[in-house]
Parts: C-alpha cells; sequence; structure tokens
C-alpha cells in the first residue's frame, strides 16, 4: 500500500523520521498557507481523512485513560481538559472520556454574545490564529488541580506553551499535562519543555500515541508555495467543480431529539454529569438517524459505489468545524448498531488537493461559511468527500450554522448532493450559556434562528452585549529567539516581533526617501536596501571597535549598575527598543550577570516615531511581568523624539488599557543629549554597534510596521537576514566589549557613585541645539536634523544625506563618518561650538535628482 505522503516527500524532499507505526498514522500535503508549508495529515483524527469513528473516538480515550493512570484518581477528579480549536475539539471530547471524572473545555474562534473571554492566545503557523476561552463558568478554570491540554500534533509545541504561559498568569498550578496523538518535535525544540517547567515552576508532563520529527529540507517555505501554485495552475482543484452524481434531490432534515440542557460541546464547558447526558440519549439519536437513512434509501433506490469511487463505502457522518464531537458521537452509536460508518468534518484549513494514491488530500469540496463568522465570510472545505464512494452523507450542525448560506446553490449542502446521491441533514441546538453580566443581572441569549424558523425574533442588542472579561487575553505568540530568528542565543533575547522574512519590503534610499517626504509612505512602512560595507570600512569597524570598546564597556557597567541601584531588592526585566537598543540590552545582561549573577530577562520591542510603540507588545510583557520591573533600554539619544515618543505612547497606553506600572524613562548607553536621567555617559562618543546595520544586530532589520502586514493583534514585524551570515559581527561585537568588564569595574563603581550624588534632570540641550540648526540651515524640520555620531551614521547608511556638520578637533570618533560621506558625495562641514561631535542633515526637499548644497546630485553609491 502506497504511503499518503510519497509524493510530497519526492518533490519536496520532506521526510517523516520516527517509528513504523508513523507512517500509518500521518500522511502528507501541502498548506496553501504563507507560513507553513507542509500539513500532517492524521489518519486517526477524523478531520481530514474520513475514518472509522470507533477508531477516532478509542484513540483519545486511550490517551485519557493513560492521563488517568498517571494522575490517579484523585488528582483526576481535580483537573480540567482544555482542547484546541478546530481541530482537536472531538479529541480533547474524547481524552476527558478517557479521563471520566474531569469537565472539558475547548477554545473556541467564535466569539459568543453574552459570554466574557477567560482567556486567549495565538497559534503562529495557523491560518485562523485566534483562540479563545469562552466558559459558561468563570471558576472553570480557576481550580487548583492539573491542566490537561490536548492537541492533535505537538511540533514546536508553542501552542501549547503560550496557552500555559497564558493562564499560568491567571490561574497558576503545579501540574499540566500535554497531550497529542502525536510528538513531532525536533532534536532542537526536545529541551523546551523541561526548561519552561522550570521556568514556571511547575511539573509539565507529555503522553502522545506515537513520537517522531519532520525533517524539512532548506526553503520549504518557499518551495512548497511554487509547488502548490505550479499544480493548482495545471490541475485546479480536484473534486471541487465538477459534479460525478447527478443529485438533484433535496437533502433529508432530520429532527434530532437532543436532551434539553445539553450543551452541543465543549465550547463553553461539558462535565461528566453532560457526558452522562449524552451517553444515555445517543441510542435514541442514532436510532432516529437510521431510520432517516432507511427511509431515504427507498426513496431514492441508489446505487451502492457512487461519484467515480472506489467502493461502496456506507454512510459518511460530517461535522462541521468545531462542532466535532457531538457527529462523532453520532457516528459510533451508528456504527454500533451495525451501519457501515465514516467519520470526518469540515474544516477551515486551506490545503492543496492531489488525486493520487500517495498523497493524503485527495479531493476537496470548496463552499462558502455559513456561520455568519466573526472574521467575515470566506471559503470552507470538506476534504477527501467528493469521489470517496460513499452511499449517503449525515451533515451534522448546530444551528447557528443552519443559514441561508448552507442552503445557496453553492453551499456545503448542494456541494454534497452533487457527489454523494443521499444527503441527510441533521442539526444540533446551539448551546446558550446563562450569562450573569457584571451588573449582576442573568440573560440567556437566545439560540439563533434557524433556516427553516421564524426570522422575526427580535434581540435586545444592550442584553446581548458581552460583559468585560476579567482579565484581557494577550492572544500573542511567545518572542521570537535565536537561532530561527537572529544570530543571538536564544537566552540572550526574545523578540517581541514577528517574522516578516519572506516579505520584499527593501526599497532604493532614494525612493524611499521622496516617499517619505512627500508624505506618501511612512518610513516603518518598507526598509532600505542593507548597505553592504567596503574592506576599507570593515577595517574602520573592527579598529573602531578595539580602541573603543574598554569605555563602552564602563559605559554598559555604568548604566547597568545605575539601574540596579534605582531598584533596590527587585529584578529588572530589560526590554529594549529595536534594534539599536538590542545590543546594550544584551551586553547589560551580560554585565548583571558576571557582576552579580543575576540572569535578567531581555526582550525587544518596536517603538516607531509619530506611530508609538507596539501596544501589543505591552499587553505581552504586562501579562507575563510587573511593568514596574520593565525598564526600558536604547543605544543612545539625539535630540530626544524617542524619548518623548515613549512617554506619550505608555500615557496613552494606560488610559487605553488601564494597565499601569510602566516607567517610560529610558535607560541608554550614551545621552549626548540630555534628555534621559539614567546612562552611562554624556558624551557623543562612537559606538562601534552604529557603524553597521543588521550585521552588528543579530542579522535582524529595523522594525516594520504596516497595515496589510501588521493586524490589530499582531506584534511589529521585521526580517531576519540570515543571507548576511557571512558578514554578521554581532556576536564578535558583544565579546569583544564584555572581554573588558574585569579592567574596568573600578571606573564604573566610581562613576556610578558620583552619577546617583549627581543632579541628572535632563536638560533637553540636545533638542535646543537641533531647533537651532534646523532653523539656521532652512530645514524648518527638526526630524531631518539628525545629531550624534549614532545617529548621523544612520543618516548615512538609510537616507539622502544632504551635509553633515563635524564638530572640529572631533576626528577620533569621526573616521567611519568621513568616509561614508565620501563614498555617497555629500560635504562634511566643519563647525565650532557644536553640543555633538557630529550632526547629520536629511535633504529637506529630496526628490530623485535634487541637488545638494554644492550643486551637485546627492546620489547613492
Amino acid at each position: 500500500m502506497v504511503w499518503t505522503g510519497t509524493w510530497v516527500a519526492e518533490r519536496l524532499g520532506v521526510e517523516l523520521i520516527g517509528g513504523e507505526e508513523l507512517p500509518a498514522l500521518l500522511g502528507l500535503a501541502l498548506r496553501r498557507n504563507p507560513k507553513r508549508a507542509h500539513l500532517l495529515v492524521s489518519s486517526v483524527l477524523g478531520k481530514h481523512v474520513p475514518q472509522r469513528p470507533s477508531v477516532v473516538y478509542g484513540s483519545g480515550l486511550g490517551l485519557g485513560v493513560r492521563v488517568r493512570e498517571l494522575l490517579g484518581d484523585e488528582e483526576a477528579a481535580r483537573s480540567v481538559v482544555l482542547g484546541y480549536a478546530e481541530t482537536a475539539t472531538a479529541l480533547g471530547h474524547a481524552v476527558a472520556d478517557g479521563l471520566g471524572l474531569a469537565p472539558y473545555l475547548h477554545s473556541t474562534r467564535r466569539p459568543v454574545a453574552g459570554v466574557a473571554r477567560a482567556g486567549g492566545f495565538e497559534e503562529s503557523h495557523s491560518h485562523a490564529t485566534s483562540h479563545l476561552l469562552l466558559p459558561e463558568d468563570p471558576k472553570l478554570l480557576a481550580g487548583g488541580g492539573p491542566l490537561v491540554l490536548v492537541d492533535d500534533e505537538f511540533s514546536t509545541g508553542n501552542t501549547v506553551l503560550n496557552t500555559i504561559r497564558d493562564l499560568h498568569a491567571r490561574y497558576p498550578r503545579e501540574r499540566y499535562v500535554v497531550v497529542a496523538l502525536v510528538d513531532m518535535r525536533s532534536t532542537a525544540d526536545l529541551g523546551r519543555l523541561d526548561a519552561f517547567a522550570e521556568e514556571i515552576g511547575a511539573r509539565v508532563d507529555l503522553i502522545s500515541a506515537a513520537a517522531g520529527t519532520v525533517r524539512l529540507p532548506e526553503g520549504i517555505l518557499e518551495k512548497g508555495q511554487a509547488l502548490v501554485a505550479e499544480h493548482e495552475k495545471a490541475y485546479g482543484a480536484p473534486g471541487a467543480d465538477a459534479a460525478t452524481v447527478a443529485g438533484t434531490r433535496e437533502p433529508v432534515r432530520v429532527t434530532l431529539d437532543w436532551p434539553e440542557g445539553l450543551p452541543d460541546g465543549g465550547r463553553h464547558g461539558f462535565t461528566p454529569e453532560h457526558r452522562e447526558l449524552l451517553e444515555a440519549a445517543l441510542p435514541d439519536l442514532a436510532a432516529g438517524l437510521g431510520k432517516a437513512l432507511e427511509t431515504d434509501r427507498e426513496a431514492s433506490a441508489a446505487p451502492r459505489g457512487p461519484g467515480g469511487g472506489r467502493g461502496g463505502r456506507g454512510v459518511l457522518v460530517l461535522g462541521f468545524e468545531e462542532l466535532m464531537y457531538a457527529p462523532l458521537r453520532l457516528a459510533t452509536a451508528l456504527e454500533e448498531t451495525g451501519h457501515d460508518v465514516h467519520y470526518s468534518t469540515t474544516t477551515r484549513s486551506p490545503v492543496l488537493a492531489v488525486d493520487d494514491p500517495g498523497y493524503a488530500i485527495r479531493t476537496r469540496l470548496v463552499f462558502p461559511a455559513h456561520d455568519d463568522p466573526a472574521d467575515g465570510p470566506g471559503e470552507r472545505y470538506a476534504y477527501n468527500v467528493a469521489g470517496g464512494g460513499f452511499d449517503a452523507v449525515v451533515l451534522v450542525v448546530d444551528s447557528a450554522a443552519d443559514t441561508p448560506e448552507l442552503h445557496a446553490p453553492d453551499g456545503l449542502l448542494a456541494q454534497l448532493a452533487a457527489h454523494v446521491p443521499r444527503v441527510v441533514l441533521a442539526v444540533v441546538p446551539s448551546y446558550a450559556p446563562t450569562v450573569v453580566p457584571s451588573y449582576g443581572q442573568t440573560v440567556v441569549p437566545p439560540n439563533k434562528p434557524t433556516a427553516s424558523e421564524a426570522s422575526d425574533v427580535s434581540e435586545d442588542p444592550e442584553a446581548l452585549e458581552a460583559p468585560e472579561a476579567p482579565e484581557r487575553s494577550s492572544m500573542l505568540p511567545e518572542p521570537l529567539r535565536g537561532p530561527a530568528f537572529s544570530s543571538y542565543a536564544p537566552e540572550e533575547v526574545g523578540w517581541l516581533l514577528q517574522d516578516l522574512s519572506g516579505v520584499e519590503l527593501e526599497a532604493p534610499t532614494e525612493e524611499r526617501e521622496e516617499a517619505i517626504q512627500s508624505g506618501g509612505a511612512h518610513y516603518a512602512e518598507s526598509l532600505p536596501v542593507e548597505y553592504q560595507p567596503s574592506a576599507r570600512y570593515q577595517d574602520l569597524f573592527h579598529s573602531a571597535l578595539e580602541g573603543s570598546a574598554a569605555r563602552i564597556a564602563r559605559a554598559v557597567g555604568t548604566v547597568t549598575e545605575t539601574v540596579l541601584a534605582e531598584r533596590p531588592g527587585r529584578s529588572p526585566v530589560l526590554v529594549s527598543l529595536a534594534r539599536a537598543g538590542t545590543p546594550v540590552g544584551v551586553l547589560m545582561r551580560r554585565w548583571a550577570k558576571a557582576r552579580h549573577g543575576l540572569d535578567l530577562p531581555h526582550y525587544a520591542v518596536s517603538i516607531v516615531r509619530g506611530r508609538g510603540i507596539d501596544a501589543n507588545a505591552l499587553r505581552w510583557l504586562a501579562a507575563h511581568h510587573d511593568p514596574a520591573d520593565v525598564v526600558f533600554v536604547d543605544g543612545w539619544t539625539g535630540k530626544g523624539a524617542i524619548t518623548r515618543e515613549l512617554a506619550e505612547a505608555v500615557k496613552e497606553f494606560e488610559a487605553t488599557e488601564g494597565i499601569a506600572g510602566f516607567d517610560p524613562e529610558i535607560a541608554v548607553l550614551a545621552d549626548p543629549g540630555s534628555c534621559v536621567r539614567t546612562y552611562g555617559t554624556r558624551e557623543d562618543f562612537l559606538i562601534p554597534s552604529a557603524c553597521l546595520n543588521s550585521t552588528v544586530s543579530g542579522l535582524i532589520s529595523r522594525t516594520v510596521l504596516r497595515s496589510d502586514l501588521v493586524g490589530p493583534n499582531d506584534f511589529h514585524g521585521a526580517k531576519f537576514y540570515r543571507e548576511l551570515a557571512g558578514s554578521d559581527v554581532s556576536v564578535a561585537f558583544l565579546d569583544a566589549v564584555a572581554a573588558r568588564f574585569d579592567e574596568v569595574t573600578e571606573g564604573v563603581d566610581l562613576d556610578v557613585k558620583e552619577l546617583l550624588a549627581a543632579d541628572r534632570t535632563p536638560t533637553w540641550e540636545g533638542w535646543a541645539a537641533v531647533e537651532r540648526i534646523s532653523e539656521e540651515y532652512g530645514i524648518h524640520d527638526v526630524n531631518l536634523v539628525k545629531p550624534g555620531v549614532g545617529e548621523t551614521t544612520r543618516v548615512l547608511l538609510r537616507r539622502v544625506p544632504w551635509k553633515i556638520l563635524a564638530k572640529r578637533g572631533a576626528d577620533a570618533d569621526l573616521a567611519h563618518v568621513r568616509l561614508l560621506a565620501e563614498q555617497r558625495g555629500v560635504p562634511v562641514e566643519e563647525v565650532d561650538e557644536l553640543p555633538y561631535s557630529c550632526v547629520g542633515l536629511i535633504h529637506p526637499q529630496y526628490t530623485r535628482g535634487a541637488t545638494g548644497a554644492d550643486g551637485k546630485t546627492v546620489v547613492s553609491q
């Protein structure tokens, strides 16, 4: 028998590594998804591949029994089981059934009127990422017993760890159990679970039916996307268009005698008592379905084996997205009465279909969403149904999904009727939780009317308005870390950013400048082409590093010791402003560890002039740390624009979010503009990390904020320039400075003693100087005046410079500035009484072809 992963493995070089049972459990397909190329297709989950319901249900039951054996009956009775939407909702239910003593809840992507959110999280690789937790009983997750988390696969572990971290901050407990059909972690991910457990101070166990890993070749995402595009262009979507059976009969609607008060699933919680109620009702429910199937068979007298299928396969019970458990239990009950039954469900997941025995997804049906989803209309899919040879299909939906879209000419019912001779529709009533708004009035939102019911039900919008959740969900992923994102070691910094490495964002410097100054684009909407230093410039960098490493080390020590002295008895959380602040944050972390044995958390966040700091990053930080412990870190100050930007952004965040405690003060290595109180020095000297771009900042780009790439629940973006690894000096810079820590200790102690006794009130003299220069040179826009060695270097590397003002006698720190100015044909003007070593002036009215002060065209060389 051909393995259903052969097609993908042969074309993309994907390898499934593990025991002999893995190929029987998993096939491979290609996602139509920009975030991940491959899809592991389970043969026992009942999502994409029709399977015997007893096999699907039994897989989860067996895992649940193992969890009970692990915990013991006493702890099992105190536990709560949490499953993941949409794929693992029935699997989680089955695990809870096997455990036998615990209530069950699954995450959902369907907000429900009147129900407050108890939490949420993101699934970073998914096509639809936001998960909500909406228990009817707000205390469901608040107990101290074990939390059992169930997903179909455990690959990187990101989704599960996001959930635990989010819930642990709200409802801390001592034990978690992670359950998956397959454990597919890579070697690099194997230690994360233990490290995470130690970090939060809890025990985390993992139970799976099988284990292995997937070996992915380099460039799998791009190759997979190209293969999908090529195949769909050549062959289209098998099974999605032409009908293979003349299915013109209307579907038969069967009325289920669903027990009153029994939830249709675990969206709002499902207790052991609910389970007993369902078990008692299943025989009658199955009998009703069986009678409808027999009546319909007699009426249609349809032959077996329709649709060009591979032999008659009896009945397919087809569930609907998150509604997996009720259809599965109906299918198992039908199977127990002697029917030939398979089970699967529809899905949101877009997957390429290839009609080949060596591919897991043979056909797909495409139809519009029919449950009025919160994220708007869109395509939905049913895989391996068309051409499956089924005599009949029983479609089970909840009443919220029994809409005109379901019955439309292009809707799911019509698609099924085109490929299967008999279609039966069974509608389960959508459970309406009893909710108690904050003002104390009990409100029971009515069920959404079905397509067959009257449509004149009136609803009071105020009565249905959801109460404010007690705590806001972070809805955000874990920080990105090296080596997957950046060349820094994973413990050095966590990037609260999203990876946009696959997006083309670079534009020629002159085009960017014209767009920025014309108002056609914000500077954070694109990236400059990365400057590639010449051999001469690289020599200057290394020379500058060798000559200034001790000076930088002393400034690092001074600012770190000042931060620690200002927070006695507390452990600071370093939050650097990406990307110039990141090397400084790493060095401050290294100093604290070398001098005091402190292992300070360090993150990098985005702040954008005119747009503020990334509010989602602040939400994440507030969910995981005390905001009062956060110390914002940057490399240097110029005129203080970012200092002001941060203060305004934090003020707005507090007013909007109601989360207080963040101190907008920035700790910097150098403060030549006299804009902050916490600094290593106020001298304007050469910091070698300012000389380069990504190659001294972990190979990370400047941050990006663009509405088509960064949604309301996303971190700001950035790129990881892996291709520049050969030129990377990020770690070399850190090591060179850290190597000088011991020799500067006495000087640091002296500096800190003097600073703590001094008046460090900012004078903002830098801002005053910039305003004067702006007027004196006729620029009339302080944003085009970039003071200090660091900012001047940025002008020469990223913008269209007009001229450079150099303080007479400051040659020691300006060799690289003069070289860059020479390479770009920019004049350097010697100036007396300049409060900075140099100032870079961006061309004040730039269009391509604009001329500089000396009449020469400004060009990028």
